[in-house]
């Protein structure tokens, strides 16, 4: 906004009008010095002396009034019907067009509007706006900026009793806002003033949540539906109805534990989803009848769907592209890769991965190599291959804290991004450097818990445990994708498939050989304790040792003579040769 002052004032007081013309120099007067006026002066020492020309100012600083932005929601209807009219009636509403059309007011109009829409449509044949002008320009490359981030919004928990950002999700559509699960999971901590609620933000309006959702019990977790950008589930929500949730499962059909991952499915009607606890439980549901889950599969590592030995589940992966499988992270640091469309329970359990020494926080398969998947847990970040089963293809070097979540870029294959205890964000990109990250980012000083990246990659939102989600924007470098970027990390997985296949073969024949050894020693012992009841067999084992060791010895020590004999010769015949070199030197001489 542009501040214009006026001052008026009257001509009469501005005084006698100043008139100005050309005309030549001319000397009025020329005063000379009087040097007998200065012994009548006493002159002073030197001094310097600063003198400022411009005006002094002093700085202030003013605190504008904050400006708050309120969002709100307007179903739209079909309108513009008369409302004798309804509008769902086939019928009436094509009597009415018919009526309308033979209306001469109609006809001039759309007669006048015609020209209009002629002109319009001239144009655009005579200008392309779409036109890229710079297209077949060879592109100029630029050099690389340095990995950089910076923080866009903070969005805090509101409640005096801060809980930590469990989970996090983005809004289908654009990336516009971001729903936010708040919960406190640590043990005997949570109080009895603790809020509920969770919250869905706007990224542009940090001050206050867009819409509150109020569960019925801690949300640990929540996912929007990619085909209803309205509909949430943690427990299901219809945004357009409010911050209560619509429907709700059972307590005696659901999970005995919290549920710490939750995902839509692909389906036809888009209400299928499915979710894993710690109580070793993975139950599928239709958010249409929430009474029951529609499946039900028990993580038993024997396969025998004892929920006692069930393993417990922290971490759900599945991918659209492959939609009968899906994979399972637990406490005990293995991944369980599943079928759902098994026919029985018993082969619903495909294989498991072991590599972790505590939880799999995360787990996410590769978006441009889906056989490939990333997990997270204790001090390490590994990749795997759904080939090899013993060990994983790539690794991180062990971290000094605790990793608590990771997740693939949507954008450039080779860069994924991992959380740590101490509050810091890394970015790896692998293509570049395997040992360390290309960028690491103290984001906050306490815990980072949560973590999710927007569809276009360029905005990551991290979770503390203080309640505080941070917004962060990833420099172009990290969040475009490069050529040849495929067809480089491609190569480098299947090369590095290759060689834990080859170290696999390799370790599989030397345990093959330890197990024959063992097995081989093991009957000779048997042997040996089958002998030691008859003392005749001792004696006579021992008698043949001896011998044989004797007869080794005299074989030895024959040998020993005879390079010594050996040996001798040699040195004989060499000192002849020597003695009738020197006497054909003596006769020549």
């Amino acid at each position: 906004m542009e501040i214009v002052h006026v001052y008026t004032k009257d001509r009469e007081e501005f005084g006698r009008q100043c008139l100005l013309w050309d005309r030549p120099t001319e000397l009025l007067a020329d005063i000379l010095p009087d040097q007998n006026l200065a012994s009548n002066f006493i002159q002073r020492n030197h001094k310097d002396q600063a003198v400022q020309a411009g005006r002094q100012v002093s700085e202030h600083q003013v605190n504008t009034e904050r400006f708050e932005s309120d969002s709100h929601g307007v179903n739209h209807v079909e309108g513009g019907w008369p409302k004798d009219i309804n509008p769902l009636d086939m019928e009436q509403t094509i009597r009415f067009r018919k009526k309308a059309e033979k209306d001469e007011s109609y006809l001039n109009s759309i007669q006048q509007l015609g020209s209009v829409t002629e002109y319009c449509s001239r144009q655009n044949n005579a200008v392309d706006i779409y036109q890229e002008p710079f297209d077949g320009w060879e592109e100029v490359e630029e050099s690389p900026e340095p990995p950089s981030a910076k923080t866009i919004n903070v969005f805090r928990d509101p409640n005096e009793v801060r809980r930590t950002v469990t989970g996090l999700s983005w809004h289908p559509d654009g990336g516009r806002k971001l729903a936010a699960a708040y919960s406190c999971l640590d043990f005997q901590k949570t109080s009895r003033d603790m809020s509920l609620d969770s919250y869905i933000w706007d990224v542009e309006n940090p001050n206050r949540p867009e819409l509150i959702l109020k569960p019925a019990s801690p949300l640990v977790c929540l996912d929007y539906n990619p085909k209803d950008p309205h509909t949430l589930v943690g427990v299901y929500w219809d945004t357009r109805r409010g911050s209560q949730p619509v429907e709700l499962s059972s307590v005696e059909h659901s999970h005995r534990d919290p549920v710490y991952k939750i995902i839509w499915l692909q389906s036809k009607t888009g209400t299928d989803a499915f979710s894993a606890s710690t109580d070793g439980q993975v139950l599928w549901w239709d958010a249409r009848r929430l009474s029951e889950p529609t499946e039900r599969l028990v993580l038993d590592p024997t396969r025998e769907g004892n929920l006692n030995r069930a393993l417990g589940a922290i971490s759900l992966e599945f991918e659209a592209t492959m939609p009968t499988k899906f994979m399972v992270g637990t406490e005990q640091g293995l991944v369980v890769s599943c079928n759902r469309k098994a026919k029985t329970p018993t082969e619903k359990i495909v294989c498991t991965y072991d590599g972790h020494h505590g939880p799999v926080y995360a787990l996410q398969r590769n978006p441009f190599f889906p056989k490939n998947f990333l997990t997270v847990g204790d001090w390490t970040a590994r990749i795997w291959s759904e080939d090899i089963k013993e060990s994983s293809i790539m690794c991180t070097k062990y971290q000094m804290s605790y990793l608590t979540d990771a997740c693939w870029s949507p954008v450039r294959p080779s860069v994924f991004f991992t959380l740590k205890m101490d509050g810091m964000l890394e970015v790896w990109d692998i293509l570049f450097k395997q040992s360390d990250p290309m960028l690491s980012l103290k984001v906050c000083d306490r815990a980072l818990y949560s973590l999710r990246v927007q569809d276009n990659g360029r905005l990551v939102a991290c979770g503390s445990q203080q309640g505080e989600t941070t917004l962060l924007e990833i420099c172009s470098e990290l969040s475009t994708l490069q050529k040849n970027d495929k067809s480089l990390l491609a190569a480098m997985f299947e090369r590095e498939t290759k060689r834990e296949k080859i170290l696999e073969a390799r370790q599989r024949e030397i345990r093959l050989k330890e197990r024959s050894r063992s097995e081989q020693s093991r009957e000779e012992e048997i042997g040996r304790e089958d002998g030691e009841d008859d003392p005749d067999q001792l004696i006579t084992r021992a008698e043949s040792d001896f011998y044989s060791q004797v007869e080794a010895e005299l074989k030895r020590r024959e040998r020993r003579e005879e390079e010594a004999l050996r040996e001798k010769d040699v040195c004989e015949e060499k000192e002849v040769n020597d003695e009738e070199e020197a006497g054909r030197n003596e006769t020549s001489s």
